[in-house]
């Protein structure tokens, strides 16, 4: 993660997070994940980029009794707001940087991520970091958004348009950096020794109870918020009512029904 995305993610921020995005845009994928690292059958699992420890949460529900699992992140805030959770007792955390991990050679069965790699400013050099890491013949699973110009029913989508604007600001600029051409991936991949490489594009929905309760989620616990606090901080109200305007008009005044897409990829580091 750039110094600016991780200047993003201090202060308040990681609170806003895990309270109001997490459940929303996060949630499912975690369970997903984790469903797909119990099939590969890991020993010993490395998570990067654990933010606030909602894919860690459900590893350790979903993970037999006796895999060992270590979670690492940039953030150190998001990192004891992670730690302090229930059922994190067994959990080793490291503060770590994905580019340049702080393990021997071959020391995980498996390394996860969740919608962490689209940070990573030089995504080769943390890909050779996870292959180095690994044992022969691990796996590493991730998974990244899809193009946010594909997403028209995404809530999180909604509220960039609106607050880019606002602000003056390319609604692409508050969002993850993208990171989901296929090629691209793959080559990358490649580069850094794997192989045997899957990508699959899966849709999972975002609900909200109301317009309103999207609009905070989305504009008080994002990059968003960062961007309005640090233009003008006053305006925080002014844009979650307009993004409330905005969700009410598209999704009616019931519960918002949205959807969010994703890459799920996973990868083989050789056995020989």
């Amino acid at each position: 993660m750039s110094e600016d995305k991780q200047r993003v993610f201090s202060g308040s921020l990681p609170e806003f997070y895990d309270r109001y995005i997490v459940p929303m845009n996060f949630a499912p994928y975690a369970r997903i994940l984790a469903d797909r690292a119990k099939v590969l059958a890991p020993s010993r699992v490395l998570e990067t980029a654990a933010g606030t420890g909602i894919l860690t949460q459900n590893l350790v529900r979903t993970l037999p009794a006796g895999v060992a699992i270590t979670a690492t992140d940039l953030n150190q805030a998001m990192i004891d707001l992670a730690r302090a959770k229930s059922g994190m007792a067994d959990v080793t955390w490291r503060q770590a940087d994905a580019m340049k991990l702080p393990f021997p050679d071959g020391s995980f069965d498996l390394i996860v991520c969740q919608f962490g790699v689209m940070f990573f400013p030089d995504k080769p050099a943390a890909f050779r970091e996870a292959s180095r890491v690994l044992r022969l013949g691990g796996a590493f699973l991730f998974a990244v958004w899809d193009s946010y110009k594909t997403m028209n029913k995404s809530p999180l989508a909604i509220a960039a348009g609106v607050a880019g604007d606002m602000l003056g600001r390319e609604p692409l600029s508050l969002l993850s950096p993208p990171y989901h051409d296929e090629k691209a991936i793959r080559a990358d991949l490649a580069a850094a020794g794997f192989g045997a490489v899957q990508v699959e594009r899966i849709s999972q929905p975002c609900r909200a109870p109301s317009a309103r309760d999207a609009a905070v989620i989305t504009v008080q616990g994002t990059m968003i918020r960062a961007a309005i606090e640090a233009a003008d901080p006053v305006r925080l109200g002014e844009v979650t009512d307009a993004v409330e305007r905005v969700m009410l008009a598209r999704f009616g005044s019931g519960p918002v029904e949205g959807e969010m897409n994703a890459l799920i990829v996973t990868a083989e580091k050789p056995s020989a």
